[in-house]
């Protein structure tokens, strides 16, 4: 039998206890891997363990602080032997904390979605170039983003804080791909659509969102996608088949940037 792809890679998923993080975690030990995941809360950590198994272990903490992620990946080089690669899933919508459109949005709401999503990721990776350096030996950082930093809709999805912080994160990853590809340290992006997950589910809930769904994400029947859908392209990011791949945004999005959709 080939070699699965993740074979002897020990990686951390921040935000890997539910919904994108913890399918991927799945299908990266499915591929050889052992995982740390980090989630918010014990309720979804110990889930999550049980769905995982003996090749991961499950930590709570909260992705905003800059401990969090250099807990997690010292568990993972305690614990499996080595730490080779980080995938930042954490983050969410700032609706419920003030976000919005911007003659609505608040100075709170501003604030709380950057941290959520642009903060949380930047320590995360900050962290894990750190050790990268201090090992020695590169590796890989995956960071998810959103089709909406780049392609925005301003019928359904008018949450300016949000998309200003998913723009961020792309031109982040992108700055610090250019700086430490010298170090062999690779650092992609995954820009996801709507997909199911529990941050999804005010969209997936209202008719009319599914209806524009079904022409802007055309692809397999027009659909709201499904976790395991950022799976392959997570599994390229973190093994050595993207060992040449570094600065790059890659939307997986049943064609969204690529479709008007019909209001």
């Amino acid at each position: 039998m080939p070699e699965k792809s993740l074979a002897n890679k020990n990686l951390v998923i921040i935000g890997g206890t539910t919904g994108l993080g913890l399918s991927a975690a799945s299908a990266f030990i499915e591929n050889g891997a052992h995982v740390v995941v980090v989630g918010r809360n014990k309720k979804s950590a110990d889930e999550a363990m049980k769905l995982l198994g003996s090749n991961a272990e499950a930590i709570v903490g909260d992705a905003v602080e800059s401990s969090t992620a250099i807990s997690a990946i010292e568990l993972c080089i305690s614990k499996f032997g080595s730490f080779d690669g980080l995938y930042h899933v954490a983050g969410g919508s700032g609706r419920k904390m003030g976000d919005g459109p911007l003659h609505e949005l608040t100075l709170d709401g501003w604030n709380k979605t950057l941290e959520l999503n642009l903060t949380s990721l930047m320590l995360s990776n900050q962290a894990a170039v750190k050790q990268f350096l201090k090992q020695g030996s590169g590796g890989t950082i995956l960071n998810m983003s959103s089709v909406l930093g780049n392609s925005p809709s301003p019928q359904y999805f008018s949450t300016h804080a949000y998309a200003a912080a998913k723009s961020a994160i792309n031109g982040f990853t992108k700055s610090i791909a250019a700086y430490y590809a010298k170090n062999n340290i690779r650092i992609n992006v995954i820009a996801p659509a709507l997909v199911e997950t529990p941050m999804a589910q005010r969209a997936a809930e209202d008719e009319s969102i599914l209806s524009f769904i079904k022409t802007k994400q055309p692809l397999d029947g027009g659909r709201i996608g499904h976790p395991s859908d950022l799976d392959g392209m997570a599994i390229y990011f973190m093994s050595d088949l993207s060992k040449f791949t570094t600065g790059q945004v890659i939307a997986v999005d049943g064609g969204w940037t690529v479709s008007e959709g019909q209001i």
